[in-house]
């Protein structure tokens, strides 16, 4: 079963009113936003990575959803599994860094044992208030498709981390992410729809597509890389596909301007789907868009 599959069969069971169909990344119960993600080892981050980088992507990874509904950061809720006693006290130390450092008090959480051998499974829900919460299904035919930041450094540092040569920037972007918490919080309110890119600006724009019943467009041409990127490799289909970017998507009126920085990397139109453009003349669509996690 697909990850979209299982989704599709979880919106047959009782919602609530602020889970918003199953079609965003947060919900909003009692006015706050409440998100959860989930890291595993082998999946989200490697043995090798040191627990307080783990700790800190665990931290980002959650409060970049809050920053694409322009949330402020309310607290955290963590869920951890006991096992060796070295790893667990550099996670506690490097959740202790990453807490204070994006102003997330801890509200809670729970603790359990790792069995031998197994690997570790991470789990962190965020909460936030006083949002404006656009959703990804608000995208309108007419509106501009924009993107904060780089995209593709990520992707490139994980290469780099698993043994390859790059600039220690790229890596510092794989191991440690930085939520767009102060963009979120000022496009939130003039925006039709936002997200955070998590699995890939393909993929995630995909979902934006669908969720909105609109046709996105983006330029190969128009997405933004890091100056290190183009060293590295420049190869802009992989930086579209690699993920773990975080920074935010999102479509707004044609004619506006973003108050923060920001690149228009294409539009959306009347229709359903993905279109890819390199410059302009349209280029087809990888067998992969981005990460979408699978059954066996």
């Amino acid at each position: 079963m697909t990850e979209a599959e299982f989704i599709a069969a979880l919106r047959g069971l009782p919602l609530h009113p602020g889970a918003r169909g199953l079609a965003d990344d947060v919900a909003i119960v009692a006015g706050l936003v409440v998100t959860m993600d989930t890291l595993v080892e082998g999946v989200h981050f490697r043995a090798a990575d040191a627990p307080a980088d783990v700790a800190w992507k665990l931290v980002a990874t959650n409060l970049s959803d809050l920053a694409a509904k322009g949330a402020r950061v309310e607290g955290a809720m963590v869920s951890y599994p006991l096992g060796d006693d070295g790893w667990d006290r550099a996670f506690l130390a490097g959740l202790d860094a990453a807490l204070r450092a994006m102003a997330c008090p801890l509200i809670g959480g729970d603790t359990v044992t790792l069995p031998a051998g197994a690997p570790r499974i991470l789990t962190l829900t965020a909460l936030g208030g006083d949002a404006h919460a656009p959703a990804r299904s608000g995208a309108m035919p007419g509106d501009a498709l924009w993107v904060t930041g780089t995209i593709g450094d990520a992707g490139a540092g994980l290469a780099i981390a698993d043994g390859g040569a790059g600039p220690a920037e790229l890596a510092a972007a794989y191991l440690r992410p930085q939520p767009r918490l102060a963009e979120g919080r000022t496009l939130a309110p003039h925006v039709h729809a936002m997200m955070d890119v998590s699995d890939g600006l393909l993929v995630d724009a995909a979902r934006m597509a669908a969720a909105s019943d609109v046709a996105i467009t983006v330029d190969l041409a128009l997405v933004p890389l890091s100056n290190a990127y183009r060293a590295y490799s420049g190869d802009r289909l992989a930086a579209v596909t690699a993920g773990d970017d975080y920074q935010l998507l999102f479509a707004a009126p044609g004619d506006w301007t973003p108050p923060v920085a920001a690149t228009r990397i294409g539009g959306i139109t009347p229709g359903s789907g993905l279109t890819l453009t390199d410059a302009g003349t349209p280029v087809p669509l990888p067998a992969s868009l981005g990460y979408q996690h699978r059954g066996r």
